[in-house]
């Protein structure tokens, strides 16, 4: 693992340098993923067997907070290509499957993980895209929104309703597939988010993932609840980082910043509230087998979304009018952090879930009607 962390590492001065140039201009950053291949970080939890290095997730989190620093774009390329979708796959994909998502991985692609809907976000089983078996495989149907990666990404991991309830599949760009627009977001400017539609799009039979039930298939996404958990770690750590060098380095009233008792307990807090969400991101890594515990990653990606969201704007608040300015990277950090109380789960969601580990119940799913009205519908095909 270490040698990987230095790997990384020897990347940052690089990465830093262009991240300013993906946010402005709304480009993916194909420059820094190419470098990401080059030193083998694309695909670190593949198998052996299958051309990876096979690192555990807790290999991977420090290499993702060090790169995640420099640029929050490129450390979301670098959780995708480690993480969800692709874990998914190598814990419940065919042989074939597996070999694959691997080579599309290696190589530099970014899958993208296709669950959300214009009417399914937070309740994903309300999705209604569909699957419908065909000669030699299945036809698709529906609209994903949301999709990160959409245009970009080539191996999708589609959820869809059959007959028997949602399943997961493997889908490559081809006819039948096609992105109907792309959002304007606030920050990560350089990562698409496209609404894609899939219209009679045609999947192989052997790409259809072997039949699990949802709650398993969704698992993999704590893995990507950890990644995400992660992100926001290693950007909070940068802006602590630029904060207290400029409060060592800033003089105002004759003072340097630092000697002010306010801003030292200001950085303080910061410090603090790191150390102890950078202990629950480890305690979550740790925790997977093949995927970390839910609550674990819940707990991790809560605490640590919200802790970087104030870290982020108190190192800001420090800089003053720099921060706000384009001077320094706070005000791209800022915009960048504040996605990842939302993505991936929002933290109202994480904390039902918590609670309801907590209370020993399981989180309210019941929609009698509509369930009725959708395997009615779906039976009459």
């Amino acid at each position: 693992m270490l040698d990987y962390l230095s790997r990384a590492n020897a990347l940052l001065p690089r990465l830093r340098s262009r991240a300013a140039t993906w946010d402005r201009e709304r480009r993916y950053c194909h420059e820094n993923v190419s470098d990401l291949v080059a030193v083998g970080l694309m695909g670190m939890s593949i198998p052996k067997a299958y051309g990876g290095p096979g690192l555990s997730l807790a290999e991977i989190v420090p290499i993702v907070e060090a790169v995640s620093g420099a640029c929050t774009l490129t450390g979301r390329i670098l959780v995708e290509g480690n993480m969800g979708a692709l874990s998914a796959v190598m814990a419940y994909g065919t042989d074939t499957q597996k070999a694959r998502a691997a080579a599309l991985v290696l190589a530099g692609d970014k899958p993208a993980i296709c669950i959300t809907e214009p009417g399914a976000g937070s309740d994903a089983q309300a999705m209604v895209t569909r699957a419908t078996p065909v000669p030699g495989g299945w036809r698709l149907d529906g609209i994903k929104h949301w999709i990160t990666g959409g245009g970009v990404s080539k191996l999708h991991l589609v959820f869809a309703q059959t007959r028997d309830g949602i399943r997961g599949f493997l889908a490559e760009p081809g006819p039948g597939l096609r992105v109907a627009r792309l959002e304007r977001t606030m920050g990560l400017c350089g990562m698409p988010e496209a609404e894609l539609r899939f219209e009679n799009h045609f999947v192989p039979a052997d790409m259809a993932l072997p039949e699990v039930g949802f709650s398993q298939l969704i698992d993999a996404y704590n893995t990507q609840r950890v990644g995400a958990a992660t992100i926001a770690l290693g950007v909070a750590s940068e802006a602590t980082r630029l904060a207290q060098a400029h409060l060592t380095d800033r003089q105002q009233f004759g003072r340097l910043l630092a000697e002010f008792q306010g801003l030292q307990w200001m950085l303080a807090d910061m410090d603090t509230e790191l150390a102890a969400a950078r202990l629950l991101v480890k305690d979550a890594a740790a925790s997977a087998d093949p995927f970390p515990d839910r609550t674990k990653a819940a707990r991790a990606k809560l605490l640590t979304s919200e802790t970087a969201v104030r870290v982020v704007d108190r190192a800001l608040q420090m800089h003053g009018a720099r921060g706000y300015g384009g001077d320094t990277p706070l005000e791209r950090m800022y915009r960048d952090v504040r996605m990842f109380t939302i993505g991936g789960g929002t933290a109202q969601v994480l904390r039902t879930q918590i609670a309801s580990h907590v209370l020993g119940r399981k989180l309210p799913q019941g929609r009698p009607a509509v369930d009725q009205i959708r395997g009615a519908d779906m039976a009459a095909e």
